[in-house]
């Protein structure tokens, strides 16, 4: 590269420059090259491209030479305001910031957003409420406890069919696992549990409501009453079976946890989808699993205590024959 090249090039460019060849030599993996310059994978890529075409000058950004975006405010704003509405119309101030950075290699902060968003009207002015809510301590083990529910939204904002959400989430870690199902019912309960306890091994414990799915609602039968039981449905049966304890919530509020998450992938995750075109569960489905993925690697946390309470499955233990419907014998 001439030296005229090497003085138009930044100490940040620089830097960049330096870390992208050790990546295009082999030296370094992509992720770490991401985490080192604290920039999404998209960005290293397009990085990574122009240095291969266009030598070390490929690193300059594009805009030198051209009036600053800090000169430029209104340019910049009117930008951002089209594709809120034309593309990112509903996004909140911080999710439509991390879009433009990703998606448009646009950086604007979320209060900026916030701010240009209200004074066009976009937006309303956020009320501020106190909180007047105490927050259950978390449990302090990674599978001391596991809250599950299903949620019934418009997934797929009529794209597609009505589908459901079952969600798990790890209490003390914050840890999360989903699918979507056509309804909310025993078999997709039971196909839920089964594909996280296949990631994450059997929790102490299950948070559940008391939905007819996961509590029985029938009378005790002479039998019950002779053995001194409770009738119980079939994922109840089940987690009897796996030695897992059921405990049933009260209310939507003592499922806190799964609650805020519910409401926090119906404002993103369906904003996600609507980016991506998806229309059936199939391709819902897919997009979940990097979707949660990315979320957990972002948002989970570490478990207060160090002891891990979750359990592997024995060696050849028929998962298949206790998750699933049994009827009673004759």
């Amino acid at each position: 590269m001439a030296g005229k090249d090497i003085i138009m090039l930044t100490q940040e460019e620089l830097k960049k420059l330096h870390i992208i060849r050790k990546a295009i030599d082999g030296r370094i993996k992509q992720i770490e090259v991401a985490e080192i310059l604290s920039l999404s994978d998209r960005q290293i890529r397009r990085l990574t491209a122009r240095v291969r075409q266009e030598g070390d000058i490929g690193i300059a950004h594009k805009s030198r030479g051209k009036e600053s975006n800090r000169r430029l405010p209104e340019k910049l704003r009117k930008k951002a305001i089209k594709l809120y509405r034309q593309k990112y119309n509903g996004f909140g101030p911080t999710l439509l910031s991390e879009k433009l950075f990703e998606e448009e290699d646009i950086k604007i902060s979320d209060e900026t957003l916030r701010l240009w968003l209200i004074e066009t009207g976009d937006i309303k002015k956020r009320r501020k409420h106190k909180r007047h809510r105490q927050w259950r301590e978390r449990k302090g083990h990674f599978g001391e406890m596991l809250q599950m529910d299903g949620s019934h939204h418009n997934w797929l904002e009529g794209r597609g069919p009505e589908i459901v959400l079952m969600g798990c989430i790890d209490d003390a870690t914050n840890k999360i696992f989903g699918r979507f199902y056509e309804y909310e019912g025993t078999m997709p309960a039971m196909d839920c549990f089964k594909r996280y306890t296949g990631l994450y091994g059997l929790p102490s414990s299950v948070y559940i409501d008391r939905h007819t799915t996961y509590k029985s609602n029938a009378k005790p039968t002479i039998a019950d009453d002779l053995l001194g039981r409770k009738p119980m449905s079939q994922f109840e049966r089940a987690m009897e079976e796996l030695v897992v304890e059921v405990l049933h919530a009260n209310s939507p509020q003592a499922k806190g946890r799964i609650e805020r998450l519910f409401r926090t992938l119906q404002d993103r995750l369906v904003k996600e989808m609507r980016l991506k075109g998806i229309k059936t569960i199939g391709e819902a489905n897919l997009f979940l699993e990097g979707y949660l993925k990315r979320h957990n690697e972002r948002f989970s946390i570490e478990a207060a205590e160090k002891e891990d309470l979750r359990r592997p499955l024995a060696e050849g233990f028929d998962l298949d024959g206790v998750l699933c419907v049994k009827t009673s014998a004759p």
